[in-house]
């Protein structure tokens, strides 16, 4: 039961509406991805302003407990995020929530370069509040932009404008390096000092080594994430609602073929009386049997694999700074000044997301459409499992070989985005009926998000003493975790070349009930042909 405004859409040549829609829906991910790991460039710094203690002879360093909080707690905004604004979603509308996200983004993101007190304690609980809250606006961003470009594109690009929207993550780790360098040198030009070793006696090392100054850096680095989400605003609140949204949840088929008509230029007929049927035929909730019947497995698919996931990539992003010490790709603190050491812990992340991390994105957007979304994510859990065991059960031999070791922990960043990275954000928004669509990609992000806790809260601590044992155990942790995220990929199914309502049986078929990716390779392969 075809729908004339759904075909439009599923048919429709790639122009200029799609072109905007990403940028619109990818600025939001850029802004996300600067708002979470640019807090991993001044997080050394903070220890050295706030909680210098000379009778250690080191330079000052956040204890483990207030470590993790200060670079955890976004996380645990964002998976409350996840789960409040996607249900919100599928209850109000794509676009009413929308603009709520970039408001809360904006205000959070300039409040956690305030944090002001008279301690170090309240300066910090200050800024784990404001980045709560920040995550939380952040996390609503995930649902709403994957299902806004699903519902948008055409089904032959639909995988490859959702993969464009996701790799704007990658431009933002980018920028949070490349901001946080490059303030962190203009501040060394005009205020230089000397390094924590080179100015005796010991108990003033930290004073003359840690520039007063910094104090601003670090909240002018925080704050720049609220000005891409003011640039996108406006436009963000002029998207109309998408069509599915208005036609098979709110049942107005002449407003979405109105919509939708003044988008694509031609004329829609609005057919209200097959939305109607359209409508009456998939009116099953979340927690309904004939819900669980029918998309269940992919649901258990979605959410273990992104969980997986991302216990490794948060991991890498959030431990990097621990670890380029000791593999001498940054000095060793007590051999460097306060900002300084900021400076060469964003210049080897930059580095690293600039060759290992954004070229991952860009190629899923080039192949997906290609190779389907089912392969890619097959492929990058198994290289990343390999990588990462490679390093763990080779680390000491590699500390001698720096380059060695930039190149596979660079190559485990590339195929986690040209993989489940990419594609575990795809997925979720292609699998699901319209009815539920946003509510079941945030359940996956906030299993996501679980999983980053998991890296934040437990394998950071492993890392933070710079002991290698410790690191080494928690390299082979993540490669198993990867390896099990390529098991529970087989729970999940093709879905390119196809139209929603086709994948999620919204269309009277069967949809994807039942069948795994492998399966439906199998399904798609051409039978040879016999005389």
């Amino acid at each position: 039961m075809a729908i004339a405004v759904l075909n439009a859409l599923d048919t429709a040549r790639t122009q200029w509406y799609h072109m905007t829609a990403i940028v619109i829906a990818g600025m939001g991910f850029f802004t996300d991805a600067y708002d979470l790991f640019c807090i991993s460039t001044v997080s050394k710094l903070l220890g050295r302003l706030y909680y210098y203690d000379p009778s250690t002879g080191k330079p000052g360093k956040l204890p483990v407990s207030v470590n993790n909080l200060v670079t955890g707690v976004a996380l645990v905004g964002t998976l409350s995020g996840q789960l409040f604004f996607g249900y919100l979603g599928d209850k109000l509308g794509r676009k009413k929530v929308y603009g709520i996200t970039l408001i809360m983004m904006v205000f959070c993101a300039i409040c956690s370069g305030l944090s002001f007190g008279s301690t170090a304690g309240s300066v910090m609980t200050t800024l784990c509040f404001f980045r709560f809250w920040l995550g939380f606006g952040i996390g609503g961003d995930y649902p709403l932009s994957a299902t806004i470009m699903s519902e948008y594109a055409n089904k032959s690009t639909r995988g490859a404008f959702i993969a464009a929207v996701f790799a704007m993550q990658g431009v933002g780790i980018i920028f949070a390096g490349l901001v946080s360098m490059t303030l962190s040198a203009l501040f060394l030009h005009y205020y230089d000092a000397p390094a924590f070793k080179t100015k005796p006696p010991v108990e003033y090392s930290d004073v003359f080594s840690t520039q007063p100054e910094a104090d601003y850096m670090w909240r002018i680095v925080l704050m720049i994430g609220a000005l891409p989400a003011i640039v996108t605003f406006y436009w963000r609140m002029k998207m109309p609602e998408t069509a599915r949204y208005t036609a098979l949840i709110e049942g107005n088929a002449k407003q979405a073929a109105t919509d939708m008509g003044q988008v694509l230029e031609i004329e829609i007929q609005a057919e209200q009386d097959k939305v109607a049927q359209f409508k009456a035929a998939n009116e099953y909730t979340l927690l309904s049997g004939e819900f669980f019947r029918r998309h269940g497995k992919h649901l258990i698919g979605t959410t273990t694999t992104w969980f997986l996931l991302d216990i490794a990539f948060y991991s890498q992003n959030l431990t990097q700074k621990d670890i380029f010490p000791l593999m001498g790709l940054t000095d060793k603190a007590e051999n460097v000044n306060a900002l300084m050491e900021v400076f060469q812990t964003s210049k080897a992340m930059f580095i690293v997301a600039m060759f290992g991390t954004f070229p991952g994105y860009w190629v899923t957007v080039l192949l997906i459409e290609k190779l389907g979304r089912f392969k890619i994510q097959l492929v990058g859990f198994f290289m990343m499992s390999l990588f990462m065991f490679i390093i763990g059960v080779k680390y000491v031999e590699l500390k001698g070989h720096k380059y060695w070791f930039a190149i596979l922990y660079g190559l485990t960043f590339f195929f986690a985005n040209f993989g489940p990275n990419s594609t575990t954000f795809v997925l979720p928004a292609e699998l699901f009926p319209t009815r539920v669509r946003s509510t079941c990609h945030a359940i996956s992000a906030a299993c996501g998000k679980a999983g980053a806790m998991v890296g934040a809260f437990g394998v950071q601590t492993y890392t933070l003493d710079g002991n290698q044992n410790k690191i080494k155990k928690a390299m082979l942790f993540l490669a198993f975790t990867n390896m099990l995220g390529f098991f529970f990929t087989f729970l999940v199914t093709e879905t390119k070349g196809r139209s929603l309502e086709e994948i999620s049986g919204e269309d009277g078929g069967n949809g994807s009930n039942g069948v795994t990716g492998s399966q439906y390779e199998t399904q798609m392969t051409p039978k040879p042909v016999t005389s």
